[in-house]
């Protein structure tokens, strides 16, 4: 009951802040920019002549992976910068000392604040993908192969760095914290380049750090996934042949991927518990 108060409590304080109400719009606004975007892809021309629906299709689909990576970015730097003041910020500002002097476990503190943040989170990410990839269905006639599972492999994404970032929070300052995880972030990404580079010039070696990020901070791991899971086969095959990029992929994650993630999100939250419960408020 206590850990569902503090995550009551996590998205009142969001609302409060208005945090909630600036998200929506702006992301009501991309998504009305990127919307009449689409609309505009059925009159172009190519050579001179209209666009087939094969190539319409092309197009689509390679603008729907840009838009859908910057909002991968934005999706990240969220849940980062949230999660970054969720337990440091109590501390520096003395709000944690009157918390905990009450009848409340550190745990319940630490796992409302989770819940309370991964759960619109999670609203958030759902909704704005859906109505995105129905845009662009509408407009072009262009869906993802498989919405549904690359809707999940971004909202863990965001759940990912939010669990990290949490975790840093229990010991080092907001400011730190935050600046830790989107870094973190950005280093996986440049990882994830680099294996692509080396997949391409038949470099192990460099091909062997893309596949190292992948595991150690699974959110390139995840971006890729998503990527899979939107894009058409023939981005695939490409990605096959050695061309793959940000923006390809030529499978899609393993069973053994996945439970890794899922083992790696545990572990960290774990770790975020023990951390706060051996520190002194």
């Amino acid at each position: 009951m206590a850990t569902w108060v503090i995550a009551s409590l996590t998205w009142r304080e969001l609302v409060r802040r208005k945090l909630v109400l600036a998200l929506l719009a702006l992301t009501a606004i991309v998504i009305g920019v990127t919307g009449w975007g689409f609309s505009r892809v059925r009159g172009l021309h190519l050579g001179g002549q209209l666009l087939t629906p094969g190539e319409v299709h092309i197009a689509a689909a390679q603008l729907l992976l840009l838009v859908m990576f910057m909002f991968s970015f934005v999706l990240a730097l969220t849940c980062a910068f949230l999660a970054a003041p969720a337990v440091a910020g109590e501390l520096e500002s003395g709000v944690a000392q009157g918390l905990l002097a009450r009848p409340l476990r550190r745990r319940e503190l630490v796992l409302g604040r989770w819940l309370g943040l991964s759960l619109p989170i999670s609203v958030y990410t759902v909704v704005s993908v859906t109505l995105e990839f129905g845009l662009v269905g509408w407009t072009t006639g262009f869906w993802p192969r498989q919405p549904v599972a690359a809707e999940a492999a971004l909202l863990v994404e965001g759940l990912v760095l939010l669990t990290f970032t949490l975790a840093l929070s229990t010991r080092i300052s907001a400011i730190t914290a935050g600046v830790i995880a989107v870094i973190a972030f950005g280093t996986m990404w440049l990882g994830g380049v680099a294996g692509a580079f080396g997949q391409v010039f038949h470099n192990a070696a460099i091909s062997n750090l893309g596949v190292i990020t992948h595991f150690l901070l699974p959110t390139d791991g995840l971006w890729h996934a998503a990527v899979y899971a939107m894009e058409p086969p023939a981005f695939a095959t490409e990605a096959v042949r050695g061309l793959g990029s940000s923006f390809a992929a030529a499978s899609g994650p393993t069973v053994g991927y996945l439970a890794w993630v899922a083992l790696w999100s545990l572990v960290v939250l774990g770790a975020a518990l023990l951390s706060f419960q051996s520190r002194e408020a």
